[in-house]
């Protein structure tokens, strides 16, 4: 492949001349399809915060508590695909739907479990009901919002409105948690998420079904692969890297993801359009939202650990003190769908996985005698720079996709980012559990972050060198 080839523009959107929905430029469609991803994403800030409080009701290992966090994620990532077919399939509208009120069952198993294998079940199950309703949501998007421009602002102004909803989840979480208690964190869903069903149900508009086969071969070995590489990962640390269990899933993971590839090349209908792989920018925009992820929260898990058990925060305590490193979220999500609309997506890619490179190597110094000041500067710099990146990734590969693909797109996007939400996750969680000091932990944290951030810078500068405006 030449260099040429590999350098292309963001291509124009793919026009599709069979959608007769009419133009949507509300913001109230907006707010609808943003409700589930504020449900979904306080679920994961919410139950950090929660963590130590869970470990202390239920007597969980620091493994459980991993596995709580990854076992939404498992599920989340592993189903995300099958929920973009399903949207293709049966309607967008109608899995969002679906997936909205699996979800809210789920949370309400989540808030009943009498113990930690419960918990960890119920939140696999609650995975399932994210995995259908958020593809379907940004495919919706895609459908309402048709105009470039126009999507990108919606784009901007969605991400700050479920980014909102991550800054203040720490805070949320721990006045629930010093309230009512851990249970809570979950029972919150059920009010949010009978909300967004009703407003859904009688706001969006019904989008046209693309009917294609269900590739279940291919959605098989990927979750095996999945459910295989979260044991090894997870489970790495307790059973030991080189004993039987560890080594057998290792293998399984490498079987399950070559014969998935070997079916994919060979299939008359692949699980994802070839059209999306027409140029590399697609693959690289995947590729730098699942290391935007792996950062982001890998670092929430650990800040939240680092807080409560290397700082004797209490819950309450934590929130509050976790509120000033994520509020800049906000902020940097609606700068990004300025800057992305002016200079289009690559400049806002640069610039924030500059910011947030940096500053992650600034806390490896990070001590348990760090001013919490000077602490909550560097991550919050840290996040207000991935938070520019994020809107204008998102945005990238929903522009290669255009509407035609809108639905596989949205999928494979949240997919590899759930999915380095989950390796994330499970490297900070091995870190924890295999080095005792934190001034070692913190190191090899932070080190870690920094270096899946200048990654993806790298994958910017390489493969999104001339890019449309939104």
């Amino acid at each position: 492949m030449t260099t040429q080839s590999r350098n292309l523009a963001l291509p124009v959107p793919i026009q599709n001349s069979t959608i007769a929905a009419p133009q949507i430029t509300g913001l109230l469609p907006l707010m609808t399809l943003a409700i589930g991803f504020v449900m979904a994403m306080l679920d994961v800030t919410v139950v950090n915060v929660g963590l130590s409080s869970i470990k202390e009701s239920l007597a969980t290992p620091l493994t459980m508590l991993v596995w709580i966090v990854d076992g939404y994620t498992l599920t989340f990532a592993a189903m995300l695909l099958v929920g973009g077919a399903l949207a293709d399939r049966y309607g967008a509208k109608n899995i969002y739907l679906i997936g909205l009120l699996l979800f809210v069952l789920a949370s309400l198993l989540c808030g009943m479990a009498p113990n930690g294998n419960l918990l960890v079940a119920a939140r696999l199950f609650q995975g399932l009901g994210a995995a259908f309703f958020m593809p379907s949501s940004l495919s919706l998007m895609a459908h309402i919002y048709r105009d470039d421009r126009v999507r990108a602002h919606m784009l901007g102004i969605w991400s700050a409105i479920v980014s909102s909803a991550a800054a203040i989840g720490p805070l949320v979480g721990g006045v629930l948690i010093h309230s009512f208690g851990w249970r809570s964190v979950f029972l919150i869903n059920i009010p949010i998420g009978l909300l967004g069903f009703v407003m859904a149900y009688k706001v969006l508009p019904t989008a046209p079904k693309q009917p294609r086969e269900l590739t279940i071969g291919s959605h098989a070995l990927g979750i095996v692969m999945l459910a295989a590489l979260s044991f090894t990962l997870i489970q790495g640390p307790t059973y030991g890297w080189t004993s039987m269990p560890i080594v057998v899933a290792t293998l399984v993971v490498f079987s399950a993801l070559c014969l998935l590839i070997v079916r994919e090349r060979n299939s008359a209908k692949p699980l994802l359009p070839r059209a999306l792989f027409a140029t590399p920018l697609f693959a690289a925009a995947n590729g730098i939202g699942f290391l935007l992820s792996f950062g982001v929260y890998g670092q929430i898990f650990f800040v939240s650990l680092f807080l409560q058990q290397a700082r004797a925060a209490d819950a309450l305590h934590t929130g509050i003190q976790m509120l000033p490193m994520m509020v800049v979220i906000f902020a940097g999500n609606l700068l990004s769908g300025r800057i992305t609309a002016r200079h289009g997506a690559r400049l806002s890619m640069l610039l924030g996985l500059s910011v947030g490179a940096l500053f992650s190597a600034m806390l490896m110094v990070l001590t348990t005698q760090t001013a919490y000041w000077l602490f909550a500067v560097g991550t919050a710099c840290a996040n207000f720079g991935v938070s520019i990146a994020i809107p204008a990734m998102t945005t990238a590969v929903m522009q290669v996709a255009g509407r035609s693909h809108a639905n596989s797109a949205a999928a494979t996007l949240n997919a590899n980012r759930q999915i380095g939400a989950l390796v994330g996750v499970a490297i900070i969680g091995a870190i924890l559990h295999t080095f005792p000091e934190w001034g070692t932990r913190t190191m090899l944290a932070y080190g870690f972050i920094a270096a899946v951030y200048a990654v993806a810078l790298l994958l910017v500068m390489r493969y999104i060198v001339t890019v449309n405006k939104a």
